[in-house]
């Protein structure tokens, strides 16, 4: 640890120390480096242009020509791909080899035989700062005189202060201005500066460099628990490493984001990232999208099935349903992370993002009316992508390549699939760092602890709910069952949905792991305390689910609408069978439109149901989607579309003691011929109120062609639309709890646009 003398002060001293500098930048036109990888003549002399400029800026701001430093670099990228790397100009000038370098160390692979374009030329010009004459370690008007010259220093004092370990003890205190340059502390002890205070713990030594620097080290080493130490759940360890997984996940999350191009990942936030123990057991999943959570732990643990000797390096992509996944434009990658070489994989990491487009018979990849998985888009059977070291691109091109319906746009899926690499690369790169630091036993078996801490606060809060059973029951729009009975005894669970109806031939089929995470959501929603968000949620309860059912569906039905909608419906009926809160919209509002050059995908948020002591909120994406809705000004720049309107549907909630939140109203008028589909529910059957109050308005859907007509359209439906017309979509309201008092606890709602 380095500590400058003027460290309490350094963003106010820095300021005035601050450098001049100059950036310039030109586009490369896509020019592919030169001979031994350096650059060519024409980006060569853009630079030396770039130079030039950048020099006259400085100079003619007063800079003097000798203290201008310039430093060079180059964009570059694989053809095709999306996102560039900054290259600083290497010593020997093989931009070529250090982009290689530098793209293996960030994203785990390389694309031999892919040329290397180059995007953008950038030069920074950086002159002497006028404080830079200054002796580094020391302020303004500072000398090495002020700062002390005692070769032994002495205390000033001792005071009681307490340290970990060691608890309340005295140690010496010590000003800073006695510390010459070459003195030597030990810890415990204390400095005290005119802008702050060091405590140096125990272990720590302290020693004060040439340039009145006080350089602290560890010399304890990671002071790791011991293995007694271990068995025992330490709240601390738990709260501090719970929270440091949940950041890993997170940090993961930010890659993907910044890295992919679809609006569906980079906009809307449709995607999740997760950490999973050796079992493939969920440890933390960032609060992305809830449809997500338990379902990706049944996909990493059918690719450890699949893949035994998974090596390190490789990722193993997939979408397929029946293997964990949700709905085909959800794309799964898994990544394994190895303590060392040859042993198993110690832990795995995964990224899912929704693509814009994995084929089917629509853009977007929602068809309306899809009867067979097929017709939803490409199935991807788990496969490694990346293995020995490199891309198979040719393998995922073959795969989205070989459906009766193809992806539209491969070139996207691939950039954003490279994005997802780089997310699991950014996780294995943290989680690697950490066993280091820690070591394997104390992650792994922290991992299992934070599972058990969940499945604890998990069990105490159905402990609370009165014992026996707990029914309840709806349908969707096309009056098929979903029944729940959930049995509570003592700290223990059943949720039984035998009674739901058989598979249906449409797509509102549901998976079973669309279904586990739907109930691990409502299970994380129950506890009102802090909890890890991971697979020990569901320890308490058991599940039972009838094959062949709508929650179970037979290898290759369709489930594109079940991900999306019946899983809200089973939310639906699991918060109305325990009491907790009226039916929310029930529905995602799919909106997808393109042609066969483009997708585009996005879900619509409307009503929340109201609860006991709450009301339900209005225009917000309900329980098992969490995604943002894409800027207009977004939409209107990459699509035909523009958005005529965006606002609360005003009196859309259920009244009631407590009333359902409002649903929204979305306008789009199309400027060129597209094929749109919709997938929603709630347009036939009204979200339920609870416990006396009224139910929410029905979803709309409708149609408002250029000349004048209008036609009204059901929940599901795709169709052609011409340039001028405008598609209308009110989505629901949320259902009320409670009876409504004597002036009917009619609400006031503002509609907002």
């Amino acid at each position: 640890v380095l500590l400058h003398p003027l460290a309490g002060l350094l963003s106010a001293y820095g300021i005035g120390l601050a450098e001049e500098s100059c950036d310039r930048q030109r586009d490369a036109a896509r020019a592919r480096p030169g001979a031994a990888g350096r650059a060519p003549a024409a980006v060569e002399s853009i630079l030396r242009e770039l130079e030039e400029q950048a020099r006259g800026v400085l100079v003619e701001a007063g800079a003097p020509a000798s203290g201008i430093r310039i430093e060079r670099r180059l964009d570059l990228r694989y053809r095709g791909t999306e996102a560039p790397l900054a290259i600083a100009e290497p010593p020997d000038g093989d931009f070529g080899r250090a982009f290689a370098h530098e793209h293996e160390g960030r994203f785990g692979y390389l694309r031999e035989g892919r040329p290397v374009e180059i995007v953008t030329a950038r030069v920074r010009a950086r002159a002497l700062a006028s404080g830079e004459a200054l002796a580094p370690g020391a302020g303004p008007g500072t000398s090495p005189e002020a700062l002390g010259t005692a070769s032994a220093p002495v205390p000033r004092r001792r005071e009681r202060v307490w340290f970990p370990e060691l608890g309340r003890i005295e140690a010496p205190v010590y000003d800073r201005e006695s510390l010459a340059p070459g003195c030597e502390l030990r810890g415990p002890a204390v400095v005290l500066e005119g802008a702050g205070t060091v405590v140096i713990d125990p272990h720590f030594r302290a020693r004060v460099d040439a340039r009145a620097v006080l350089v602290l080290q560890d010399e304890g080493g990671p002071r790791r628990p011991a293995a007694s130490d271990l068995s025992r759940p330490d709240p601390v360890r738990l709260e501090v490493f719970g929270n440091r997984f949940m950041s890993i996940a997170e940090q993961m999350g930010t890659v993907l984001r910044h890295t992919s191009v679809s609006t569906n990942i980079k906009e809307r936030l449709d995607y999740s990232c997760a950490v999973f123990d050796a079992e493939g057991g969920l440890v933390a999943n960032a609060p992305h999208i809830p449809v997500h959570l338990g379902a990706m732990g049944e996909t990493v643990r059918a690719v450890r099935a699949r893949f035994p000797q998974l090596q390190p390096g490789e990722v193993v992509v997939t979408n397929d349903p029946f293997e964990g996944g949700s709905h085909l434009p959800d794309v799964t990658a898994v990544s394994p992370v190895f303590a060392w070489e040859d042993s198993p994989p110690r832990f795995f990491v995964a990224s899912r993002g929704h693509h814009a487009d994995i084929g089917g018979r629509t853009p977007g990849s929602m068809p309306a009316d899809s009867r067979r998985l097929e017709e939803e888009g490409v199935v991807l059977a788990p496969f490694r992508l990346v293995h020995d070291g490199r891309l198979d691109e040719a393998q995922l091109r073959a795969a989205l390549a070989s459906s009766p319906y193809p992806a539209r746009n491969p070139d996207d899926n691939l950039a954003d699939l490279e994005a997802m690499l780089a997310a699991n690369r950014a996780g294995e790169r943290l989680l690697e760092a950490w066993v280091i630091e820690q070591g394997l036993e104390t992650l792994a078996v922290t991992m299992a602890q934070l599972q058990q801490a969940a499945a604890a606060k998990v069990a105490r809060e159905i402990g609370r709910l009165a014992d026996g059973e707990h029914r309840f029951e709806d349908a969707l729009d096309d009056d098929t069952p979903v029944v729940v009975r959930i049995v509570v005894e003592g700290e223990r669970m059943l949720v039984d949905f035998t009674g739901t109806g058989a598979a249906v031939e449409g797509n509102l089929n549901a998976p079973r792991a669309v279904v586990q995470a739907a109930v691990l959501y409502v299970l994380r929603a129950l506890v009102a305390e802090r909890i890890p968000l991971n697979g020990g949620c569901l320890i308490p309860v058991r599940i039972e689910i009838p094959a062949g059912s709508l929650l179970d569906p037979p290898r290759g039905s369709a489930v594109v609408g079940g991900n999306v909608e019946t899983s809200q419906r089973i939310v639906d009926v699991l918060l109305g069978a325990l009491g907790r809160a009226a039916a929310s919209q029930g529905t995602m509002n799919n909106v997808a439109f393109g042609t066969e050059r483009f997708g585009y995908y996005e879900t619509l948020g409307g009503g929340a149901g109201a609860g006991p002591d709450f009301p339900g909120a209005s225009g917000v994406h309900c329980h098992m989607t969490n995604t943002r809705i894409t800027d207009a000004e977004v939409l209107e720049t990459r699509y035909p579309v523009r958005l005529r309107r965006f606002a609360l549907r005003a009196g859309s909630g259920g009244r009631g003691r407590q009333p359902g939140g409002d649903g929204l109203i979305r306008q789009y008028e199309f400027l060129a011929p597209v094929t749109v589909s919709l997938l929603s529910e709630r347009r036939v059957r009204a979200p339920f109120g609870l416990a006396g109050g009224q139910p929410g308005a029905r979803g709309r859907n409708r149609l408002q062609r250029r000349d004048g007509t209008e036609l009204e359209l059901p929940g599901r439906i795709t169709l052609g639309v011409e340039a001028g017309d405008q598609l209308v979509i009110e989505t629901p309201g949320g259902g009320g709890f409670g009876p409504a008092g004597p002036a009917g606890a009619a609400r006031e709602t503002v509609a907002r646009e």
